[in-house]
């Protein structure tokens, strides 16, 4: 039995495979009817949808036969991908390639096979829709054309599925977007200017600016400020001032405003609004505040978080407005809390940003986040390596021990990866037992901390298990582009993986 050859895209292909979120999914309708017309049309009694992934193939819809997976070693459909036209075994016990394959010697006893490849839009050959007969079951280019055409609507129906999911998620995403609006709206008009400007596509701190002056022109404030607490002291967000200072008189707001002397020295645990009248007669005042005519202070905190910023609004003598009217302190505090929740927003869509860049299982950077930092670049650091790394006997533990014990050995795998990589590199899980590190590092330094991780994992086991790696720079004559940089790195790890295979 000879296994197909691996596609010179195949990691492309693996990625693009990906795109589609379907491996390990339910059975679904469309598919079925394009696999039962299959059978019917070229009157076999097996039809099956398959999924090529890295070391197996997955049947997404099946008709005539029950396992959903098989050992890419053993599959048929392997090779189809490896081709233009639809792949065709009249014989297969005759056929030196498949003749010992366990599909022809048992179950279901291949004897023709005929499959049509999966081609999505990017031109990578996913799967293929193929057919089977335990019998003598010649084909005719009517029937091949058949194949061909269901194949194209199977991979339609893909798309479909692909393009819906997206759908859904933005869905969502618009639904959360309207909750938050629907919110805004109850707020007064000033505040609803506020938090428009917060939906607004502008740096953040451009719209904290705008919104601090259309609240200091509100409550007549000579001068405001948000205040981002940074440790034990404060730092300046935004600035915003309706007159120019002398220069020392600056000089010491500086000091006031980055540090924790003055009156914002007693505001380390304010959790409610503090509005001083007299400011000169606080102990604590400065100085060269008191000389520049500040007069009125407040603060108030931008939402309930503990390391909340505060908002600093300042009025000086030469102001018309006196004292803190309720009116003034009932739109600070609303102007506050809106912020407050712009900021929580913000720190929300940092938090789904992180999760959706997340692997579910080990915590470490996923092949969505592998595809923006590298494949979407069009050129990398030169000292740049890329490691492809395969966890050996991940299968052996699944069989062996559980597939809880599996997900425990990726997940010390991972952890112990990502603690030696530390803020040298990235670590990623591309799939599966698949795995990246991108680093500055010279290649042994990539190397020694996949050994510690797998020696660490394997604590974790009693089945033997270790990894294949692969590493390339780049600076290496052949890479080119980051697409070609995983391929090389991939090529060597597979070149590893048969050194290993072959010793044992």
């Amino acid at each position: 039995m000879t296994a197909a050859p691996i596609p010179q895209d195949e990691a492309a292909r693996l990625l693009d495979l990906a795109r589609y979120h379907v491996l390990d999914t339910e059975q679904e309708e469309p598919f079925e009817r394009i696999t039962r017309l299959a059978a019917r049309i070229l009157r076999t009694p097996v039809a099956m949808i398959n999924l090529i992934d890295r070391y197996r193939q997955w049947g997404k819809s099946r008709i005539g036969v029950t396992a959903a997976e098989a050992k890419r070693e053993h599959s048929f459909c392997a090779w189809a991908i490896g081709g233009e036209t639809p792949f065709v075994v009249e014989n297969a016990a005759a056929d030196p390639r498949f003749r010992d394959n366990p599909m022809v010697t048992g179950e279901p006893h291949i004897h023709m096979y005929a499959g049509a490849s999966l081609i999505t839009p990017a031109g990578h050959r996913i799967g293929t829709l193929c057919v089977t007969d335990s019998r003598p079951h010649p084909l005719t280019s009517d029937d091949l054309q058949s194949l061909q055409d269901l194949a194209a609507l199977a991979m339609q129906e893909l798309e479909l599925r692909r393009e819906r999911l997206d759908a859904a998620q933005a869905a969502d995403a618009q639904r959360r977007q309207a909750e938050e609006l629907r919110q805004v709206l109850s707020h007064t008009r000033i505040v609803e200017g506020i938090s428009s400007l917060m939906d607004l596509d502008l740096p953040f701190e451009d719209a904290l600016e705008t919104a601090a002056a259309l609240v200091s022109e509100a409550v007549g404030a000579d001068f405001t400020a948000v205040l981002l607490r940074s440790g034990p002291t404060f730092s300046v967000k935004v600035p915003r001032s309706a007159r120019t200072f002398p220069e020392e008189v600056s000089q010491t707001a500086t000091s006031l405003l980055s540090g924790r002397s003055g009156v914002l020295g007693s505001l380390g645990d304010l959790s409610a609004p503090l509005y001083i009248g007299d400011y000169a007669g606080q102990p604590q005042a400065i100085p060269a505040l008191v000389a520049a005519g500040v007069t009125e202070v407040a603060y108030v905190p931008l939402g309930d978080d503990p390391l909340r910023p505060l908002l600093l609004v300042l009025r000086l003598s030469s102001n018309s407005v006196r004292g803190w009217r309720v009116q003034d302190k009932a739109l600070l505090e609303v102007a506050a809390r809106t912020v407050g929740h712009a900021l929580r927003r913000q720190a929300a869509l940092e938090r789904a940003q992180g999760e959706a860049r997340a692997d579910a299982l080990t915590g470490v950077l996923n092949r969505r986040a592998f595809e923006e930092d590298v494949l979407a670049q069009a050129t990398l650091d030169p000292a740049t390596r890329l490691a492809v790394i395969d966890v050996d006997g991940l299968k052996g533990v699944n069989d062996a021990e559980s597939h809880a014990q599996g997900d425990k050995l990726l997940k010390v795998f991972a952890q112990t990866l990502r603690a030696e990589v530390a803020e040298l590199g990235q670590v990623y899980r591309l799939g599966g037992d698949e795995f990246a590190v991108v680093s500055l590092e010279p290649a042994d330094t990539l190397l020694e901390w996949v050994d510690l991780a797998a020696r660490v994992a394997q604590q974790m086991v009693l089945a033997p298990v270790g990894a294949s790696v692969g590493v390339a720079a780049w600076a290496d004559a052949d890479a080119g582009t980051p697409a070609a940089l995983l391929s090389l790195a991939d090529a060597r790890m597979y070149d590893m993986k048969r050194r290993r295979q072959a010793l044992r």
